[in-house]
């Protein structure tokens, strides 16, 4: 079997710093908001380049809070993309904004900053790009659009921790949200998530909406929320960045492999932009011929994943923003054609290659 991820092989590698890091904080019996959280606050933001870091339980939480944060509410609008998890959109919602999705870019598969300034209206508060499967959107257009129209940016990067945009990582404005959801780059051993922030009020404000409003003990400024990263998974995840350079590197190196290996096949693989550097969180292709190649790789014992197949647009949960089928038709046509294959920092070029020799054997039939 060829997982699509292996979080048993990451555990194995990092296994006796990980357990080490657990019993530190049972032993401790600080469980909540504790030194672990702290020093993971402080290690991440240095990670980004950034300021402040507050983690929180969850990407979407993140998301949520730093709209919240942004004064974004009830009339206003906020600008994504159809082709995201619907967390993004989710995050909109809670707070009573609607979302307006932009067509995505044909290459990269995410926001068409030339479609963008098109959708700014009186009611646009913010705009949320999403990094998707890794690779950074197109932040140094949609930042001078921002910046002309007096719009915040919103950072969706939360599948690309360690992504880089002109050399500099991810976030490259001022506020980006994270999921350490398992799977992820960096990824918990639970829910896991944080916003991290160049802004001191932002910061401030997010610390107390996570903790049920609080400024200090007892003493509740918001009607806030329990988003809060609980101090195990931060003790994880102090471990796990510690070695997440060296992860990226080795899923680049994956990608690498794909890309020379499926250079002569009929599918279409990741592109990634000069200005970018992709961290491959995910590794795409595309293929017309996507559910039929899918059970054939499964028939191999191959797993795959579809990252999405139904365009928000397109879920019910959103039809009352009254788009339709044919609204976004390159989203609409990449999600019928997008494939993800193992990817994962210990993967084998051995396992790669058979990946690609069941791929190749496909296209023959």
């Amino acid at each position: 079997m060829i997982k699509f991820v292996d979080l048993k092989a990451q555990y194995d590698s990092i296994q006796v710093e990980i357990n080490n890091a657990i019993k530190e904080v049972i032993e401790s019996t600080s469980f909540i908001l504790g030194q672990q959280l702290i020093d993971f606050e402080r290690e991440f933001a240095s990670f980004c380049n950034a300021k402040y870091c507050v983690g929180l339980n969850s990407g979407t939480s993140a998301l949520h809070l730093v709209l919240l944060a942004k004064g974004v509410g009830e009339g206003d609008e906020v600008i994504t993309t159809p082709n995201t998890f619907i967390a993004t959109c989710e995050a909109i919602s809670y707070t009573g904004a609607t979302p307006k999705l932009v067509e995505i870019d044909n290459q990269t598969y995410n926001m068409n900053s030339k479609k963008l300034e098109k959708a700014i209206t009186s009611k646009t508060k913010a705009i949320i790009p999403v990094h998707l499967y890794g690779q950074s959107a197109d932040m140094k257009e949609i930042m001078g659009i921002a910046e002309k129209h007096n719009i915040a940016v919103i950072e969706d990067a939360c599948q690309s921790h360690g992504a880089e945009h002109f050399s500099k990582k991810v976030p490259i404005s001022d506020i980006g949200c994270f999921s350490f959801y398992p799977g992820k780059n960096l990824g918990a051993y639970g829910e896991g998530g944080c916003v991290v922030t160049n802004y001191k009020e932002v910061n401030e404000v997010i610390r107390a909406y996570r903790d049920h409003g609080q400024i200090k003990k007892n003493v509740h400024k918001y009607i806030g929320y329990n988003y809060r990263l609980e101090e195990m998974q931060a003790a994880i995840l102090r471990v796990k960045l510690r070695h997440l350079d060296k992860w990226i590197g080795m899923r680049r190196k994956n990608a690498e492999i794909y890309n020379e290996m499926l250079s002569d096949c009929d599918v279409i693989t990741p592109l990634e932009q000069e200005y970018n550097k992709h961290a491959y969180h995910l590794y795409v292709i595309r293929i017309k011929n996507r559910e039929k190649l899918m059970d054939y790789l499964n028939s191999k014992d191959i797993q795959t994943g579809v990252h999405y197949p139904i365009p928000i647009h397109l879920q019910e949960a959103y039809a009352h923003l009254n788009y339709r089928k044919g609204s976004f038709p390159i989203a609409e046509q990449y999600a019928d054609e997008i494939l993800s294959l193992p990817m994962y920092p210990e993967l084998k070029e051995e396992e790669i290659t058979e990946v690609v020799k069941s791929i190749k054997e496909f296209l023959k039939k």
